[in-house]
């Protein structure tokens, strides 16, 4: 995967490069290189990363005269590269090294727009990731050096579970989500809500998973309890609005305490563990394909009600669209660790969410007109479907995770 990796970088930088000349060069060639570490990987996990992102790429040709139109399309490729690279490594310094590869371009896609920069969204948002990478870094750094220090292990771990819940947006550390999420150009905004929220996940299970000590316990209902206030806070904030851009970003964050929840699982047995990483990874596919499809829908003014539902239907867990499998294996690996109280939780925020969904449908699925956002939302909708056979296959596809 090595050469793979390399030449993958060397097409993105000419790409960037030569996007001067032609902007469409730089699409073209970013897709290639996602497709061409894509074949390298894990078949499964693979296509669906590089399905998120050539949608990612897809979207950022609605808003083709950003300011930094052509350089974008070959971050998405760096984000997408780094994303399916994290899978198959377990070296601390080249896990760190991913986590910032993919962090970082989201500074600049916060700001862009086809309608003028956004500086004052791009400051909050950099200020809050600035934060939590240096969280993040410190705290996954000192848990491999923490020995038997069990004080030092404690500081390290929360310093971690803080910066992973800040980059992504866990209650309470998400302040900066509806307010991005409601300023910022909905296109961009897609791409910190799917693309970018898979690797700081996949890397903190990786490092706590290989430091976990036999006092983690205590520091695991901590994770348990912030998972559960992230998930009442984004449901009942969604509740409380009418703004599609709000409700996607209050629903982000009660995701995000969905996916937190799954932690508490991984000092069970192997089992239940690759059902919580499974169930969690799945759930940020539900996320991510999700988020770039309602996005799609409020640049474009509304889709069609059918792919409005879809993604809705998906949401709330019908079965058997892939949100109904996500939530199934998280509360199956909680239910098994012994965490029958946040599994009830999880089932009890997954029925207030239905009312905000709903609303959400209706408020975007007002006719389909031909375009290319459309196109988005209907590929990202119809990806809900890949779970028409129930997906045990994606379990085994986890226990070949490295480090995990």
């Amino acid at each position: 995967m090595i050469t793979e990796l390399l030449a993958s970088l060397i097409i993105l930088a000419l790409g960037s490069a030569a996007s001067y000349k032609d902007k469409r060069i730089s699409f073209v060639l970013s897709i290639f290189a996602v497709l061409l570490v894509a074949v390298s990987g894990n078949a499964i996990y693979s296509a669906l990363i590089a399905f998120v992102a050539v949608l990612n790429l897809l979207s950022l040709f609605v808003i083709r005269e950003n300011q930094i139109a052509g350089s974008d399309y070959a971050m998405i490729g760096i984000m997408a590269v780094a994303t399916l690279y994290a899978f198959v490594v377990d070296d601390l310094a080249v896990m760190l090294t991913l986590f910032v590869v993919v962090s970082v371009p989201t500074y600049l896609l916060a700001m862009v727009s086809d309608k003028g920069v956004n500086v004052d969204v791009g400051i909050k948002y950099v200020t809050f990731m600035v934060i939590a990478t240096v969280l993040f870094l410190i705290g996954a750094v000192l848990l491999y050096s923490a020995n038997s220090n069990s004080l030092i292990y404690s500081i390290a771990f929360l310093m971690l579970i803080v910066g992973l819940c800040m980059e992504v947006g866990v209650a309470p550390v998400h302040e900066w989500v509806p307010d991005v999420f409601s300023s910022a150009d909905p296109i961009p905004v897609s791409i910190i809500a799917s693309l970018a929220k898979f690797v700081p996940f996949i890397i903190a299970y990786k490092i706590i998973i290989a430091t976990a000590t036999p006092s983690i316990g205590m520091l695991m209902l901590i994770v348990g309890l912030i998972a559960a206030a992230s998930m009442f806070t984004g449901n009942i904030g969604a509740l409380t609005t009418n703004d599609p851009s709000r409700i996607l970003a209050y629903s982000t964050v009660a995701n995000m305490g969905y996916i937190l929840a799954t932690f508490v699982a991984i000092t069970a047995g192997k089992e239940y563990v690759y059902f919580a990483i499974a169930g969690g990874i799945l759930q940020l596919f539900v996320n991510s394909f999700g988020k770039i499809g309602y996005f799609a829908s409020i640049k474009n003014g509304g889709t069609s009600p059918i792919t409005a539902y879809m993604l809705t239907f998906s949401f709330i867990g019908l079965p058997p669209l892939m949100g109904f499998w996500s939530k199934l294996f998280i509360i199956y690996s909680l239910v098994y660790s012994s965490y029958i109280w946040l599994a009830v939780i999880l089932v009890l925020n997954s029925a207030i969410s239905v009312p905000y969904y709903v609303r959400l449908a209706r408020l975007l699925g007002t006719g389909w007109k031909f375009s290319l956002a459309n196109a988005v939302v209907l590929f990202a909708s119809v990806a809900m479907l890949l779970t028409l056979i129930p997906p045990v296959w994606f379990v085994d596809v986890v226990s070949l995770m490295k480090g995990v």
